[in-house]
């Protein structure tokens, strides 16, 4: 699909909330993310635009998040934070408590909504929100850096309206918040791609969790070793997602661009450049699906904008895939002083050690999918 309609949906008002200064999580991603596509004229022209958000409702929060725990959040957010607040996952590092917590995650959380509701509406093809993303969440608990699950939200307004709806994550972290809602539904298929829970946070999503129920086959997880490098990723993606969302075919494809599977990300133990997500991104489109993205993780600051900048370049049609429009824009144009090249990373060098690390526990992640899974969608196991 090239798009003709593409919207990016960021603001200034959501720039001025900001997690403790000790926490790895950083809003000012998204802002600069933003910067470097007006540096390159890719908000305008071309049916690309932005556009603000408006927060989300009560209302809509508590069609996923009990009201007892939104009543927590916000009274934790104004800076009384209780013991039924600690219960809830809030006031740790991962999930600290600072003023305005509240009105950032439901202006997040509105963002996508937002976007979900244009692509109902017909108004975008592809809608992106860098500052979505919040997988982890869970109905009355925050985990994770996330607070408030827009992607749940925004995947059940999309099958409230009649949707058939693909979630694809390819942040390095297991969307367990995700999971957990729909692991028993098949209106919703959760696919994601990710470090094994044997070596990262939150322990979860393993080959042998597909759903169950009605949901049985409609929950894929693709865990990766550490060290996972874009060919073995690559090779994954293709065997695996390309298969499952054309079997599938959804009619809305929401996608979370968590780019701290970048090699270098302090949290994460992956060997990724942001050409594997570029890869990843241009054969989503290819299926001429309305997209819906978000970003969510990624704790290198300037590797995360660039590599958002790179991928919205793609959704909004502005990216034939030979870069030559971003040559020469890296450096101080982006802030950065690591690589000259522009949006897209130099290539890394795999050596033999590493393939031979990699490859069998790749190949046997894929092998026990086309074997459990794929006969849910009518695919071949052979």
């Amino acid at each position: 699909m090239n798009p003709t309609k593409a919207v990016f949906i960021h603001s200034d008002e959501i720039e001025n909330y900001h997690y403790p200064p000790d926490c790895p999580f950083s809003t000012a991603r998204a802002g600069k993310a933003r910067r470097i596509a007006a540096s390159m004229d890719l908000l305008s022209g071309q049916g690309r635009r932005q556009v603000a958000p408006e927060p989300a409702d009560r209302p809509t929060l508590e069609t996923f998040h009990t009201s007892e725990y939104l009543d927590v959040l916000k009274k934790a957010s104004a800076g009384d934070l209780d013991v039924e607040g600690l219960h809830m996952g809030l006031g740790t590092h991962e999930c600290p408590v600072f003023i305005g917590l509240y009105e950032y995650a439901a202006l997040a959380c509105g963002a996508t909504l937002m976007g979900a509701k244009m692509l109902l509406s017909g108004e975008v093809d592809v809608a992106f929100n860098p500052s979505g993303g919040y997988h982890h969440a869970h109905p009355a608990e925050a985990s994770g850096f996330c607070y408030i699950n827009d992607v749940v939200l925004a995947c059940m307004h999309l099958s409230a309206g009649g949707k058939r709806v693909l979630f694809l994550d390819v942040d390095v972290h297991h969307c367990d918040g995700v999971q957990d809602t729909f692991y028993e539904r098949s209106d919703v298929i959760t696919l994601s791609f990710h470090e094994s829970g044997k070596t990262l946070f939150p322990g979860t999503g393993f080959e042998d969790e597909i759903g169950a129920g009605e949901g049985k086959g409609y929950t894929v997880n693709v865990p990766l070793p550490a060290e996972t490098y874009d060919d073995a990723y690559l090779k994954a993606f293709r065997a695996v997602a390309l298969p499952l969302i054309g079997a599938y075919d959804p009619d809305v494809i929401m996608l979370e661009l968590g780019m701290d599977c970048l090699a270098g990300d302090p949290l994460a133990h992956l060997n990724l450049t942001n050409n594997a997500y570029a890869e990843v991104v241009r054969s989503v489109l290819d299926f001429g699906k309305p997209i819906l993205a978000v970003g969510g993780g990624g704790y290198n600051i300037e590797n995360t904008a660039r590599g958002w900048a790179l991928a919205w370049s793609i959704l909004a049609g502005a990216d034939d895939g030979t870069d030559e429009m971003t040559l020469g824009l890296g450096g101080v144009m982006l802030e950065s002083t690591d690589w000259q090249g522009g949006l897209r990373d130099r290539m890394l060098v795999t050596d033999a050690r590493q393939r031979r690390v990699v490859d069998p526990a790749i190949n046997a992640t894929i092998e026990k999918i086309v074997s459990d899974v794929f006969p849910f969608h009518g695919l071949t196991t052979c």
